[in-house]
C-alpha cells in the first residue's frame, strides 16, 4: 500500500465499501459528538469523511489535533445510513472508519479560519497566504484560472499560433507607465528594465518572418494599483501576426476569446463570435460616456445641447452659448421613486467631484423640477419626443465642457443602472472600441502626445501626419470590451520607418531620438517589414470577470497589497550595504515634508 494514500479524498464512492484505504490530507473541520468523532479530511480533489470513536486506536490522537494539521488515515470505507447522506459532496455516500493514525505535521494555532469564508483582514490573508489559498473559494478561482491559461493556450495553438518566450530584461518602452528598474553590477550606473510589455520584441519576431507569435507574458509596471489591475506584475495573452487588417485581427481572435469565456460562463450566454460590435471610439464617448461601455446597461447617452440654445433654464444655455454641451441619461420607470432618489443622484455627484447632476421628474405626464419648470412643458415635450421616453420615465443631465460632461453622464449612466436594476447579470456582452484618436493634447505638458500605443499605424499613414490636424488623426487601433472592463487592446502597427519617424515628430521628437530610444525596432524596418498587428488580452481580468470576483486579488496566487507590498515574503525590503556597492548605488532618503 502507498506509504500516504491509496485514493484522494474525492474518489471514494459506494463502489469501495468495505476496502481498506489510506488518505492523506489537512483536518477541515472536526465535530465531536460525544464519543464519536467525525473529521472532514481535506486534500487538493475535495473532501472525505472520516470517523473515529471509542473502539479506534486513531481517537485520543485525533482529539488533541487541531484544525488543518497533516495527518495519514488508515481505515475501512463504510456506506453512510441513508439519512446522512451528503448531495453535494463527491464522496458524501461513504465514509472511512479510522483504524489508524499518522501525524505528518501538527499545525498551530490558526492566525485566520480557513474551513470558513466569512470575510477577514486583507493584511491578514495576504502575510498567511499560504493558508489563504486552502479556502475553498480562493482555490477553485486559481484552479479556473489554470483551467483557462490551458484553454487559451490551445486555442492559440489551433489557430495556427506560436508560443516564443521574449526577454525578461529589457530596454524602458513607452508604454505609458513607470519602469521597474534593474541595476546593472557589470555596467555602472546603467539599468534593464522590466518589460510593460513583449511590444517591441513581438514586432521584431514578425519582422523576422514567425509569423504568428503569442505567449502568456507576465508584465510589469510601477503603477499605483487599482481593484482591476494588479500592483506590479500581471499577465496577458500577447499575440502578434503578419500580412493581416484589423478585420483579420478581430476575425481570428473573436472565436478565441468567446470560445474561452463560453467553456468558463456557466449558465451565462456569451456575445456569439462574429458579431461582436464595433463600436467606435466617438460614437462611444457618445452614447455610454466611456470607451469600455457596459452594454448589459440598455440606457443610451444622447446630446440635447441643441435644446437648451435658447431656453428659459438659463444655466444650461449659458453653458451650450459658451461651448459646453449638455447630455441626457433616461431614468425609466421612476414614476413609484420619491424626489430622494433623484436628489440622492445629485448629491452623488457632487461627492464625485462635479457642480451636480440636473434632473427632471415625470409621473403620468407630469413634468417636475426645477429644469422642466423653467425650460417650459413645450420644450420639454419636444425633448421626450425626440428621445422616445414615456409619460412616467425620468431623465438626468450633465451638462459642462464635452469632456467632463461625457464622463459625468458616463458614470451617472452606471449608476442608475445599477440602482434602477437595469444590468443583467446574466450576460457576457463584448465588443470592439475601434477608431482611436492617435493623438491627444497634454494639457500638462501643452503639447501633443499619443492617445495609445505610439507604434500603431495612422489612418491614412504619412500623409494624414503630414497633412491633417494631428487631433483629427485616427488610429488603427481597437480595445476588446467585455461588461464594462477593457479586456484587451491591441492595434495594426507602424512597419515604415519615416512613418514612425513622423509620428514621434509631431510628439516633440527628433529622427535622433527615435534611433535612440527604439534602435532596434527602428534598424529591422530599414530591411524588409512585412505589415504586421495584433493585440494583448489581459489574463487576470478574463479569469477575475469568469470567476465572478471582484477584485484581482481573488484570483491571483501571490499578490501584493494597495501599497504594493508583499506581506508574505517581505517586499520591497532594504538591500545589504554589500549588494549596493556592488551594483555601484547608493540610496537617498526622501525628504521629510515641512511641518504645517
Amino acid at each position: 500500500m502507498h506509504p500516504y494514500r491509496t485514493h484522494t479524498c474525492a474518489q471514494l464512492s459506494s463502489a469501495n465499501v468495505g476496502e481498506t484505504v489510506r488518505l492523506s490530507g489537512w483536518i477541515h473541520r472536526k465535530r465531536d459528538h460525544g464519543g464519536v468523532l467525525f473529521i472532514d479530511l481535506r486534500d487538493h480533489y475535495g473532501i472525505t469523511q472520516i470517523v473515529a470513536d471509542t473502539d479506534s486506536a486513531a481517537l485520543p490522537v485525533l482529539e488533541g489535533l487541531r484544525a488543518e494539521s497533516v495527518i495519514t488515515i488508515e481505515g475501512t470505507v463504510k456506506a453512510r445510513a441513508a439519512g446522512t447522506v451528503n448531495a453535494n459532496l463527491a464522496t458524501g455516500e461513504i465514509e472511512v472508519f479510522a483504524r489508524g493514525v499518522t501525524v505528518q505535521s501538527a499545525a498551530e494555532e490558526l492566525p485566520m479560519p480557513v474551513a470558513d469564508e466569512q470575510p477577514y483582514p486583507e493584511d491578514i490573508r495576504l502575510k498567511y497566504r499560504f493558508l489563504d489559498l486552502r479556502r475553498e473559494t480562493l482555490h477553485k478561482n486559481i484552479m479556473t484560472r489554470v483551467a483557462v491559461i490551458a484553454d487559451m493556450r490551445a486555442r492559440m495553438n489551433a489557430a495556427g499560433f506560436n508560443e516564443f518566450s521574449t526577454p525578461i530584461l529589457t530596454a524602458s518602452s513607452p508604454e505609458g507607465a513607470r519602469d521597474f528598474l534593474v541595476p546593472s553590477r557589470i555596467h555602472a550606473g546603467k539599468f534593464y528594465a522590466l518589460p510593460q510589455a513583449p511590444q517591441q520584441y513581438k514586432q521584431l519576431l514578425m519582422v523576422a518572418g514567425f509569423d504568428r507569435y503569442f505567449q502568456i507574458a507576465p508584465c510589469f509596471r510601477d503603477e499605483d494599483p487599482r481593484a482591476d489591475r494588479l500592483p506590479g506584475e500581471f499577465y496577458q495573452l500577447d499575440l502578434e501576426m503578419s500580412f493581416v487588417t484589423q478585420e483579420e485581427v478581430w476575425e481570428t481572435m473573436e472565436p478565441v476569446i468567446q470560445g474561452t469565456f463560453a467553456a468558463f460562463a456557466g449558465d451565462k450566454k456569451v456575445t456569439p463570435a462574429g458579431e461582436f460590435p464595433r463600436i467606435p471610439y466617438d460614437e462611444a464617448m457618445l452614447k455610454y460616456g466611456s470607451d469600455k461601455p457596459d452594454l448589459r446597461n440598455p440606457l443610451i447617452i444622447s446630446d440635447v445641447s441643441a435644446h437648451f440654445t435658447h431656453s428659459g433654464f438659463g444655466l444650461f444655455e449659458k453653458i451650450v452659448g459658451s461651448g459646453g454641451v449638455v447630455r441626457a441619461i433616461p431614468a425609466p420607470a421612476t414614476h413609484e421613486k420619491s424626489r430622494k432618489f433623484f436628489d440622492d443622484m445629485n448629491d452623488w455627484a457632487r461627492r464625485e467631484g462635479y457642480a451636480g447632476l440636473g434632473y427632471v421628474t415625470r409621473k403620468g405626464g407630469e413634468f417636475g423640477g426645477p429644469i422642466a419648470k423653467n425650460h417650459g412643458p413645450e420644450g420639454m415635450e419636444k425633448l421626450y419626443a425626440e428621445l422616445g421616453l414615456g409619460e412616467n420615465d425620468g431623465l438626468f443631465f450633465a451638462a459642462g465642457k464635452e469632456a467632463d460632461a461625457a464622463k459625468l453622464a458616463g458614470a451617472a449612466r452606471i449608476r442608475v443602472g445599477e440602482e434602477l436594476g437595469l444590468i443583467d447579470e446574466s450576460r457576457f456582452e463584448l465588443c470592439w472600441i475601434v477608431d482611436f484618436p492617435f493623438y491627444e493634447w497634454n494639457e500638462d505638458e501643452k503639447k501633443v502626445d499619443f492617445s495609445h500605443n505610439p507604434f500603431s499605424m495612422p489612418q491614412g499613414g504619412i500623409d494624414a501626419l503630414e497633412g491633417q490636424d494631428p487631433l483629427t488623426i485616427k488610429a488603427f487601433q481597437y480595445d476588446l470590451v467585455c461588461n464594462g472592463y477593457e479586456i484587451a487592446s491591441g492595434s495594426i502597427r507602424n512597419h515604415k520607418p519615416e512613418t514612425m519617424v513622423k509620428a514621434f515628430e509631431i510628439t516633440g521628437l527628433t529622427q535622433a531620438d527615435v534611433e535612440e530610444r527604439f534602435g532596434g525596432m527602428y534598424r529591422a524596418f530599414q530591411y524588409g517589414a512585412p505589415p504586421h498587428g495584433g493585440m494583448a488580452a489581459g489574463v487576470d481580468r478574463i479569469i477575475m470577470l469568469l470567476c465572478g470576483a471582484k477584485n484581482l486579488r481573488e484570483i491571483s496566487l501571490f499578490p501584493m497589497n494597495q501599497r504594493a507590498e508583499d506581506l508574505l515574503m517581505g517586499a520591497p525590503s532594504p538591500a545589504e550595504p554589500r549588494s549596493l556597492r556592488e551594483l555601484h548605488l547608493r540610496v537617498v532618503e526622501p525628504q521629510a515634508k515641512p511641518a504645517g
